[in-house]
């Protein structure tokens, strides 16, 4: 199959052809560093990062860019609560993020940059636009004057004629018109600031993008993502304000994800239901929360609540105890002569064209999802026989790790599940019966290599972790 994306453009699936073949250039947008990422966040650093996986395991080079904004409305006042510097915030919630994307088992981008370190790039890209026409400058503030860009609405498909009017007048009478926005902010007393042609300073939110995007991947990207609020006006604002410069599109490929509602009402600061990914981590392992962001499709909202996130549980549990049981077997498998691989590797590479079918369509996670759980049915079958081959669970194993290159649904580390300690310690007693001491003493060394403490009790076996 060809990959297709959903295209926010032109609500339409659209095959993928990129600009330079075998290569892949992908900008979405980060985090605004004045506080600990929450759920929400969580959502597009997820489902990007597998999109990202994925190109990279069809052939392409991805260059992945993730800005920080790290100067902001939001940044100054943190900083004025906690009596420091915007730059301190910016350090201390930049390091926070890092931590929070690499415990979810995120990979990191190829480039974060941050707003403060592109000024030079902002101020330049400004220039042009006011040059040009397609800004200017009141009282230190500029502004960009979207009735020179003709096309200010296609991304959102908003109208801007109803836009104008639901504007209230007045709010800022320096506007020429009720929809332009800022490009540069002229600095408030004590506030951070750089030296520009329109005086002291600092950047608007929506030019950042644009100026870090063309500075780091081209005039042109590949694919443009972040969050379905980012729609209208973040993103509508950078393609007005890159495609006013260079003449070209700003994106080719617009995807958006959907939104995240707990207990099915929408997440808020008013409501009080917000919940970080330093809480999600201390609750739930991190292949559970990715397993949940990516049982829906990523354009639909997801619903997190007790009963959600035990489905993921138990989803993944499932699927790691078919991995460690294949690893179990494995390390006991004696070769079985003239056993014939050709139907194991022929249902395996089913199951493979069924996962990038749907990975194909528009990353459909779900769906893909479904392959991973053909595999284990597929290797629990191979499993209940008396003798398999080491060569048939190598293969069996190679397609797990080949689907979690991609979605990350297993745990990095070797710790064994409860239910497979439960299964390990069945199977030694059953060899203790049959006086086979050494299958015996080999699952006891495996035990206690997992830091697992057998104790005889008149009940029988009780374990515990050391």
């Amino acid at each position: 199959m060809t990959l297709r994306i959903y295209n926010t453009l032109s609500r339409e699936k659209e095959v993928f052809q990129p600009l330079e073949p075998g290569k892949v250039n992908m900008y979405v947008c980060g985090p605004t560093v004045y506080d600990y990422i929450h759920i929400g966040n969580a959502r597009p650093a997820i489902f990007f990062d597998v999109v990202r996986r994925y190109l990279e395991s069809i052939g392409y080079d991805v260059r992945y860019v993730v800005n920080f904004t790290d100067v902001d409305d939001k940044l100054i006042r943190k900083a004025e609560q906690l009596g420091t510097t915007v730059p301190e915030v910016a350090e201390r919630f930049i390091a926070a993020f890092k931590e929070n994307i690499a415990g979810l088992g995120i990979h990191h981008a190829s480039v974060n940059p941050r707003v403060t370190e592109n000024i030079p790039e902002i101020i330049a890209l400004i220039e042009e636009l006011v040059e040009s026409g397609h800004a200017y400058e009141n009282g230190g503030d500029v502004f960009y004057r979207t009735n020179t860009f003709p096309d200010y609405g296609k991304l959102s498909h908003q109208n801007m004629e109803e836009l104008q009017l639901g504007i209230r007048i007045g709010v800022d009478e320096r506007k020429e018109n009720g929809q332009d926005f800022v490009l540069w902010k002229a600095a408030k007393p004590g506030e951070i600031k750089w030296d520009s042609p329109w005086g002291a300073g600092r950047p608007g939110w929506h030019i950042e993008c644009s100026a870090m995007a063309r500075k780091y991947l081209g005039d042109t990207l590949d694919i443009h993502g972040g969050g379905h609020d980012l729609q209208f006006p973040h993103h509508e604002c950078e393609i007005a304000q890159s495609e006013a410069v260079t003449g070209k599109p700003l994106a080719n490929y617009w995807m958006h994800n959907g939104f995240i509602n707990i207990n099915n009402e929408k997440m808020s600061k008013s409501l009080g239901n917000g919940i970080t990914v330093q809480e999600l981590l201390s609750r739930y392992k991190p292949e559970v929360i990715r397993y949940f962001m990516l049982s829906g499709h990523y354009r639909s909202p997801l619903n997190f609540n007790d009963e959600t996130i035990e489905q993921a549980e138990n989803s993944v549990e499932r699927i790691a105890n078919s991995v460690a049981n294949i690893k179990h077997r494995l390390s006991a498998a004696v070769s079985a002569p003239g056993e014939e691989l050709a139907p194991l590797q022929a249902r395996i590479d089913e199951i493979q064209a069924q996962f990038n079918a749907k990975m194909d369509d528009d990353f459909n996670t779900p769906d893909a999802i479904t392959a991973v759980f053909e595999l284990v049915s597929e290797a629990n079958l191979h499993l209940q026989r008396p003798v398999v081959s080491p060569e048939a669970l190598q293969l069996l194993l190679a397609a797990f790790e080949s689907f979690d290159r991609v979605l990350g649904l297993l745990a990095a580390g070797e710790e064994l599940l409860d239910a497979d300690i439960d299964a390990l310690i069945a199977e030694r007693t059953e060899a203790r019966a049959s006086k086979n001491w050494k299958r015996a003493d080999e699952i006891r060394d495996l035990l206690a290599a997992q830091g697992i403490v057998l104790e005889d009790t008149p009940q029988g076996i009780r374990w515990k972790r050391k």
